[in-house]
C-alpha cells in the first residue's frame, strides 16, 4: 500500500472519529443531560434511540440515491450536516430540541461512514482490504478512546453543551482536511435504489448484517449504561467515569487490530464465533457482581476489546457476499450498528426500569447468543 493511499485512508479515519465522538458522546453525558431537562436516565437514553432510529432508516436510501454523486462532495456534505446538528444541539435549550438535533446529526453520520468504507475498499490493492478497513475504522476506536471520554470529562466540567460544541468544530475541521487533501473522482461501485432493493429482497445478505445488529445490540445494553452503573454501583463521578470510559476506548483500539488478526488467521466466521461467546460470558461477569473498581476496570476493558472485535471481520464477510453492492452492504451494515444501539439501549432501559443495574448483563448476553444462532443457522 503507498504512502499516498496510506495517507488518504487516514482522513477517513478523521472522519470517521468525528462521527464517532458525536454519535456516542451522549453515552459519556447521560447524567448531566437528565439533571439539565429534568428526565430520567432512561429517557434521556432517547439521545442515543433518536440517532440510531434515524441513521438506520436513512442511511441505505442516501447512499442508494446518491450513487453517482462525486465520493468527496458526499463526505463533505455528511460533515457539514453532522456539524450543523452538533452545534443545535449545543444551543437547544428543550428536550425535544435536543432530539431533533440528534437526528439532523444522524444524517450526516449516515452519509460519512458507509462512503469512507466503500473508499477505503476502492483506494486498498489486491489482499489488503482488512488492513485498509482496519485503518478507517480505527477512527471509531480511536473516539471510543479519545473523543468519549473527553466528552464526559467536557460535560462534568462544563456542561453538556460543550461536548456538543467541540463536536462542531471537529466536523469543520474534518470537513476542511477532506476538502484539501482527498481527491476527487474516487472511482466506487455505483450504488442506486435498485440495487438497495436487491439487496433488501436477498435473505442471505440481510441475515448476514442481521448479525451486526444483534452484536451491537447486546454490547449496547451494557454500555449505554455504563456511566449511571459506575456511578450508582461504585460511587464514581467526573473522573472516575471518564477514567472508565478511557480504559473502554483503549480496549477498541486493541480490538480493532485483534479483529483484523484473527480474521487473517481463522477467517471471518470463525473469529465472529469467538467474539459471540466471550461477549456472552463477559458481560453477566461484569453487571451481576459488584467487584473491587480496579477488577472492574480490568473487565470493561476486556470487553471492549472482544466487543471491538467485530468490526473488520463482519466488514471482511459482507466485501465477499456481493462485491458489486458493497456500497449498498456497507450502508445497511452501518444501519444495522444503529439498529442494534436502538434495540440495545432500548432493552437496556426496559430491564433498567424493571430489574436494575445488576441485570443489564444478562440480557446482553441473550442478545449475543441470537447472534451466535444466526451464524450456526447461516452456515
Amino acid at each position: 500500500m503507498s504512502e499516498s493511499t496510506t495517507r488518504q485512508l487516514w482522513l477517513l479515519a478523521l472522519a470517521n472519529f468525528v462521527i464517532g465522538m458525536g454519535a456516542f458522546v451522549v453515552v459519556g453525558v447521560l447524567s448531566p443531560v437528565a439533571q439539565a431537562f429534568g428526565v430520567t436516565r432512561p429517557e434521556a437514553g432517547a439521545l442515543m434511540s433518536v440517532y440510531a432510529a434515524v441513521y438506520a432508516i436513512a442511511s441505505p436510501l442516501l447512499v442508494a440515491a446518491t450513487g453517482r454523486l462525486d465520493r468527496r462532495l458526499l463526505l463533505m456534505l455528511g460533515l457539514a450536516l453532522f456539524g450543523l446538528g452538533a452545534l443545535a444541539a449545543a444551543l437547544s435549550p428543550s428536550f425535544t430540541l435536543l432530539l431533533g438535533a440528534r437526528a439532523l446529526m444522524a444524517l450526516g453520520g449516515g452519509l460519512v461512514t458507509p462512503v469512507a468504507a466503500s473508499i477505503g475498499v476502492a483506494l486498498a490493492g489486491a489482499g489488503q482490504q482488512g488492513r485498509a478497513l482496519a485503518i478507517v475504522f480505527g477512527g471509531l476506536t480511536l473516539a471510543q478512546v479519545l473523543g468519549v471520554p473527553a466528552g464526559a470529562w467536557l460535560g462534568y466540567a462544563f456542561g453538556w453543551p460543550a461536548a456538543f460544541a467541540v463536536v462542531a468544530a471537529l466536523s469543520l475541521l474534518g470537513l476542511l482536511a477532506i476538502a484539501l487533501a482527498l481527491p476527487a473522482g474516487i472511482a466506487v461501485p455505483v450504488a442506486s435504489l435498485a440495487s438497495l432493493g436487491a439487496v433488501l429482497r436477498s435473505g442471505r445478505l440481510m441475515l448476514a448484517i442481521a448479525f451486526t445488529a444483534l452484536f451491537i445490540g447486546a454490547l449496547y445494553v451494557c454500555y449505554t449504561f455504563l456511566a449511571p452503573l459506575l456511578e450508582t454501583l461504585y460511587g464514581l463521578s467526573r473522573d472516575g467515569v471518564t477514567g472508565m470510559l478511557l480504559l473502554f476506548g483503549l480496549g477498541a483500539v486493541v480490538g480493532n487490530a485483534v479483529g483484523g488478526r484473527l480474521t487473517d488467521r481463522i477467517g471471518p466466521h470463525r473469529t465472529l464465533v469467538l467474539l459471540c461467546l466471550a461477549q456472552s460470558l463477559l458481560m453477566p461477569a461484569l453487571t451481576l457482581p459488584t467487584w473491587p473498581v480496579a477488577v472492574v476496570g480490568a473487565l470493561i476493558a476486556v470487553w471492549s476489546v472482544f466487543g471491538w472485535s467485530f468490526m473488520v471481520p463482519q466488514q471482511a464477510r459482507l466485501a465477499a457476499l456481493d462485491p458489486p453492492r458493497l456500497p449498498v452492504l456497507f450502508a445497511l451494515n452501518a444501519s444495522a450498528i444503529y439498529v442494534g444501539a436502538t434495540l440495545g439501549s432500548s432493552v437496556g432501559g426496559a430491564v433498567l426500569k424493571a430489574l436494575g443495574l445488576h441485570a443489564l448483563g444478562l440480557f446482553g448476553a441473550i442478545l449475543a447468543l441470537l447472534g451466535l444462532a444466526s451464524l450456526a443457522f447461516r452456515r
